[in-house]
């Protein structure tokens, strides 16, 4: 049984230090590197591939909606043709830093508002998997457990790492509870080791309702904003360990 740790990384820009990306990365397999739209610059991306390599860290591309002010966390109507390109573009930027640091990109993982847009959007899903497809087949689509652009994914022949959230609640459809709702992320360390074993070893979870909600976990997200992220992340990887899980590289996991 294997299963893969992401954080979202380099999420700094010129003076704001945002994350503790090097604490949590001794702890991660896989890193989400904002490519400069919601979060990031040139310096950071540079930056964090670099500290990826030297921690033995997989480096994949966080593209997001062009919102610095709202990082990325405020919803766009997109059109497929823009979503497709957008996409491309901000792979295009992180693999630039990634050649000339000697590593491969893993995987692409759209961030906030994006990423729950594409759940309800169908068509936006497909154009933004086209546009990873665009790039390179064998990159990774990260896609929320058990979501219709996972489907989408696997029927284009593209490959799909099903992921899980450590620390926020689930609704009875597997969707994520707004972050605007109480009770929606979830601090305690306790209660988010405890369902991490739960999500890779029993494939659930409780919901924020109490029902039992099926997941797929093939990577676990460990938010890197956390004021406790280097905690969490290492308490994760403890227990995980300790169930006789093997926290590997998305790339190993996802075949």
């Amino acid at each position: 049984m294997k299963v893969d740790l992401n954080s979202d990384l380099g999420e700094s820009f010129g003076r704001y230090k945002l994350g503790l990306d090097e604490e949590v990365m001794n702890h991660i397999t896989s890193a989400n590197v904002a490519t400069g739209w919601h979060a990031g610059d040139p310096l950071v991306m540079r930056g964090t591939v670099r500290l990826a390599k030297e921690k033995g860290v997989a480096v994949g591309a966080h593209p997001g909606y062009p919102d610095l002010l709202g990082f990325g966390r405020r919803y766009m109507r997109l059109t497929p043709e823009e979503a497709r390109n957008y996409i491309l573009y901000q792979i295009g930027a992180l693999y630039a830093f990634a050649r000339v640091e000697g590593l491969e990109l893993q995987h692409v993982k759209p961030h906030g508002a994006l990423y729950n847009a594409l759940v309800k959007e169908e068509e936006l899903a497909r154009a933004v998997i086209e546009g990873i497809a665009d790039f390179d087949r064998n990159l990774i689509f990260v896609a929320l457990s058990g979501s219709r652009p996972a489907e989408i994914a696997e029927e284009m022949g593209v490959k799909v790492a099903h992921e899980v959230f450590a620390d926020r609640a689930y609704n009875p459809d597997g969707t994520l509870v707004p972050r605007s709702k109480p009770g929606a992320v979830i601090h305690e360390e306790g209660a988010i080791a405890e369902r991490v074993v739960s999500m890779v070893k029993d494939g659930g979870v409780r919901a924020i309702n109490g029902e039992w909600v099926e997941l797929r976990a093939d990577t676990i997200c460990v938010h890197g904003d956390n004021p406790r992220a280097v905690q969490i992340a290492a308490r994760i990887r403890k227990v995980l360990e300790e169930a006789g899980v093997k926290v590997a590289p998305m790339k190993v996991v996802v075949r």
